[in-house]
């Protein structure tokens, strides 16, 4: 053996040599269509309000709305996640605002389908807690305790109007037992076959939910740990996903992102339809205030949270950030 024989044969740092190199070996790519959008639609404002908690993240109004989903469609993004503010006052316990074809979820609804046609997929959060007083997901029984079944009913009802106010897709986050199949059904009733859902399969009891419960106004007391699943639970995950594909799930869902990206890795093993990640707020809102100090590096953080969550499994992403990662990407 010469002299050199102790050096390496396999040098794997060849395939790093150069941002050229990086790009054409890289095995995780990052692509606009990955990306969905989601935003907050107050009622009764003039002026779009910023989300303290998030900076620059802001409560819409229906007019800059209309321009964020015409700016998500130039930016080649998949999809816009809407969720209602409602004005406190309209705020009830069995969350009617969520139902009313005027209140203002559905309102943006068909201002968004109308800006944006099929352009970009108008995805709506179907859930109740924006709309109660409670700020609970579901309507409240007479212990106090969130009723599974009487909630499936408020679901399907706002499934139906929903679909009718031109949602492409469904996004039931709640978490009750048994809520993909009625949803599924009811939207099959009125004949709305062509609507999808999408299950928030997996959706962790978080404590990064913080910053969006101020983006939505909750007036939750308490805790939603009876119907979120508990943080150190896998198989439970599991089992839930099991439960929606056979409900008719037509793509599931991780909520958080980056804390479990291995459940994420899991589901998407797993599963047979597409499978979604949400970086929550509490994920946003970290990275932007570690940038604000000069701690991280904010556009490098960003990606590499991102590219994590995809390489994770998630065919797509929601993200606060979706627009401006995509403009980037271009």
């Amino acid at each position: 053996m010469t002299k050199y024989g102790s050096f390496p044969g396999t040098r794997p740092r060849r395939l790093r040599t150069t941002p050229a190199m990086r790009r054409m070996v890289a095995e995780t790519r990052l692509h606009p269509a990955d990306f969905i959008l989601p935003a907050f639609v107050r009622e009764g404002v003039s002026e779009p309000v910023p989300v303290a908690a998030m900076p620059g993240v802001v409560q819409h109004t229906r007019d800059s709305l209309k321009k964020a989903a015409a700016e998500a469609v130039a930016a080649g993004i998949s999809g816009i996640m809407l969720f209602g503010v409602p004005e406190e006052a309209k705020k009830d316990a069995f969350g009617t605002a969520g139902t009313d074809p005027d209140g203002i979820l559905q309102v943006a609804l068909r201002d968004v389908r109308a800006e944006v046609g099929d352009e970009l997929l108008v995805m709506s959060d179907l859930c109740l807690d924006e709309f109660t007083d409670h700020g609970h997901c579901g309507v409240l029984d007479a212990a106090g305790r969130v009723d599974n079944d009487a909630t499936l009913e408020r679901y399907a009802e706002m499934a139906q109007v929903q679909a009718d106010a031109g949602a492409h897709i469904v996004g039931p986050s709640g978490m009750m037992d048994g809520q993909i199949g009625v949803i599924r059904d009811a939207l099959d009733q009125i004949g709305r076959e062509d609507v999808a859902v999408l299950a928030y399969t997996v959706k962790y009891s978080s404590a990064f939910y913080g910053p969006f419960r101020e983006a939505v106004g909750s007036s939750l007391q308490g805790d939603r740990k009876t119907y979120q699943q508990d943080p150190a639970n896998l198989r439970e995950s599991l089992r839930e996903l099991e439960l929606d594909l056979g409900e008719g799930a037509d793509m599931v869902m991780v909520k958080p992102a980056g804390p479990y990206l291995d459940v994420i890795a899991k589901v998407a093993d797993a599963a047979n339809v597409p499978v979604a990640a949400y970086q929550i707020s509490g994920e946003y809102s970290m990275i932007e205030a570690a940038a604000e100090k000069g701690w991280i590096d904010r556009d490098r953080a960003i990606l590499e949270a991102l590219t994590g969550i995809k390489r994770a499994g998630a065919v797509n992403i929601l993200t606060y950030w979706a627009v401006e990662v995509a403009q980037k990407l271009g």
